[in-house]
């Protein structure tokens, strides 16, 4: 049993509350803790941090980030290592789409993490930009992301092809994440939910 807290702040942005995709994204993280300990996970988008401080509790050596430009969003991520007792675990400002210093100097990671980070149709490119420059650095790394279905309009396919990258989709039955109270959540709309993995479409390369 693990047990993590996280603080939920009455905010506009997004990045305050736990979405369901988090909790989805964090029981597949439980899933297989086995094959966590001492991996290099970064998880964009972070805000309240759920799945990275799972990972981090796992025994992976995580980096929580979210914008820059969003400084509330920083914060949370701090609380939630201090909640958590996880003083180890990084919190870096990354805007998507933008080549940082702290962008350019992050080691290579293993597992990138993103909950419901492709929410507004206008940011997928620039969230790929930033995973394609990862996987430049480490052609092996994956991205664990959960995503909420909300339009038929709206597809990553065209743009994970453009980027040179490939996708699976997990299904939820296969982590126990198809029940109707993940985690004792509580969350609702995880039926829209949907697990992916994409990495660099050459990593046999």
């Amino acid at each position: 049993m693990l047990e993590v807290r996280v603080p939920q702040v009455l905010h506009l942005q997004y990045g305050m509350y736990v979405w369901p995709c988090a909790v989805v994204l964090a029981q597949y993280l439980w899933f297989h803790r086995r094959s966590l300990p001492g991996k290099a996970i970064l998880e964009i988008g972070a805000g309240v941090s759920l799945p990275g401080i799972v990972a981090a509790k796992c025994g992976a050596e995580v980096t929580l980030s979210d914008s820059s430009e969003l400084p509330h969003c920083l914060e949370v991520c701090r609380q939630s290592c201090q909640m958590n007792d996880l003083p180890q675990v990084r919190v870096l400002g990354l805007t998507w789409g933008h080549l940082s210093l702290d962008l350019l100097t992050l080691p290579p990671q293993d597992i990138i993490l993103a909950a419901d980070v492709f929410f507004e149709p206008e940011d997928f490119e620039d969230i790929l930009t930033t995973v394609y420059f990862l996987m430049q650095k480490n052609p092996k790394v994956q991205l664990w992301s959960t995503y909420q279905v909300r339009s038929a309009d709206w597809s990553l396919e065209a743009l994970i092809y453009k980027w040179d990258m490939k996708c699976v989709h997990i299904p939820l039955v296969s982590f126990d994440a198809d029940k109707e109270d993940i985690a004792e959540s509580a969350l609702p709309g995880r039926h829209t939910v949907e697990m992916l993995v994409i990495s660099f479409a050459k990593d046999s390369l």
